[in-house]
């Protein structure tokens, strides 16, 4: 399988994702890149889950880097094409988690606080698959008091469980697997089966807020 192949999800040749990866081209160590990367997508696109699309074009890399946010699959997708970009060997991974902290409207919305599929990133570092999560801005972590996630490819970054307060913050209920291409069939089928009527009103939409 070839993790660092340029296709349409992962379209790092788009003008929109070499004007994000230009910012790290004078590092010359793969860390370092790996790092100031994660930090770029993490922070630079805010975190909402609310935002729905199950389109192809919606899942592209440049689509998702000309919002100013994006939820979980988004921000790993954009993740994985900017690594890409640097040769950096990186898929996508999905999960089942559960929210156990401000779930009011997460519950309101899609009547359950599990939100599936999850999406994380596997990189390719120093002979071993890590995995992490660029999806918690820093700012969302200081609103829910929730350690910020950092990533330099050495080991795992994954939703913490806790937050400060030792109430717990995140589940990891299902691990579906990792993905050398975005399985939108899947992620489709999935969420069809996790939240039906959602998925009957969006399904053929291209982007949404609920």
């Amino acid at each position: 399988m070839n993790y660092t192949e340029k296709n349409y999800y992962f379209d790092y040749d788009n003008p929109v994702i070499k004007d994000i990866v230009k910012e790290v081209e004078h590092l010359t160590f793969q860390q370092d890149i790996i790092e100031q990367l994660y930090l770029k997508v993490r922070d630079g696109w805010r975190y909402l889950p609310f935002n729905i699309g199950l389109t192809k074009a919606y899942f592209k890399a440049s689509n998702i880097a000309k919002k100013p946010d994006g939820h979980c699959i988004d921000k790993a997708i954009l993740y994985i094409a900017c690594l890409r970009a640097f040769n950096i060997p990186a898929r996508l991974h999905l999960a089942k988690v559960s929210n156990h902290i401000a779930t009011e409207r997460l519950e309101k919305v899609i009547g359950t606080n599990e939100l599936a599929p999850h999406g994380l990133v596997d990189v390719f570092y120093n002979n071993k698959w890590v995995k992490c999560s660029p999806a918690f801005n820093k700012e969302l972590c200081a609103i829910y008091n929730v350690d910020v996630l950092d990533f330099n490819g050495t080991e795992d970054a994954v939703m913490q469980e806790y937050n400060k307060d030792d109430h717990k913050f995140m589940t990891y209920i299902e691990d579906y697997g990792h993905f050398e291409d975005v399985p939108l069939e899947f992620i489709k089928d999935t969420f069809k089966s996790n939240y039906p009527s959602l998925y009957e009103r969006f399904k053929d939409q291209d982007h949404i807020t609920v």
